[in-house]
């Protein structure tokens, strides 16, 4: 197995999931220099977004991260979720640990995973869940493709392009419960405002929020 990833390893060499520089230690998914340089929050990025209790993020939305996270959700790289967990568990922990019962995620349509292959959300939340040495679990679902947030323009635009677009999975699972919701970026705020206020009409006690990364002030 060691010959094996060692061959694989010289044919696809590692990159940092940020610069995309080729990193010597396969197992290390940031390289040492982006570590000490990447783009942090003040205050964990803290933010208010309606019908959301908090919402947290370790990094801000910009240049090396921006690029990033855009090649996690357009261009294949699922596998930088594992670069992505430690500091947004690490995130959590400082902020929001014992404010949540369910941790889940924001889900993308249907059309949307049988077109990208996966859910960029779906496995953060799991990378997270096991940082955090939880379990996540599946609460909404995406009833209707949109179009992207990123395409639509102004906050108003935003929030009229994904008004009614989610769906709980179980009222029951909710009802009475804090949720967790884990996103990629938050802009806008305006689809986890969505998603929370579909949780919050299903009877959740309380929405929070955390994601890799935020738009600054």
């Amino acid at each position: 197995m060691k010959l094996l990833n060692l061959l694989v390893d010289l044919i696809f060499p590692p990159k940092c999931a940020f610069c995309h520089k080729i990193v010597k230690d396969g197992t290390i998914l940031i390289c040492e220099e982006c570590e000490k340089n990447l783009p942090t929050t003040r205050d964990f990025g803290r933010q208010k977004i309606e019908f959301v209790s908090q919402c947290v993020a370790p990094l801000y939305y910009e240049d090396d991260v921006r690029e990033s996270l855009r090649r996690f959700k357009f261009a294949g790289c699922s596998g930088y979720a594992k670069a992505y967990a430690p500091m947004v568990a690490d995130c959590i922990r400082q902020t929001i640990l014992d404010q949540f019962d369910i941790l889940s995620w924001v889900p993308v349509s249907r059309q949307r995973l049988r077109k990208r292959g996966y859910d960029q959300a779906e496995l953060l939340a799991k990378a997270v869940a096991k940082e955090l040495g939880l379990r996540a679990e599946p609460v909404l679902k995406k009833k209707r493709n949109t179009p992207p947030q990123s395409r639509t323009g102004s906050a108003e635009k935003r929030r009229a392009n994904i008004a009614g677009a989610y769906a709980v999975r179980n009222p029951e699972l909710v009802r009475g419960k804090r949720v967790l919701l884990l996103d990629d970026i938050v802009t806008t705020g305006s689809t986890v405002r969505e998603c929370a206020k579909t949780l919050g009409l299903a009877g959740a006690d309380a929405v929070l929020c955390a994601a890799v990364a935020r738009k600054r002030e």
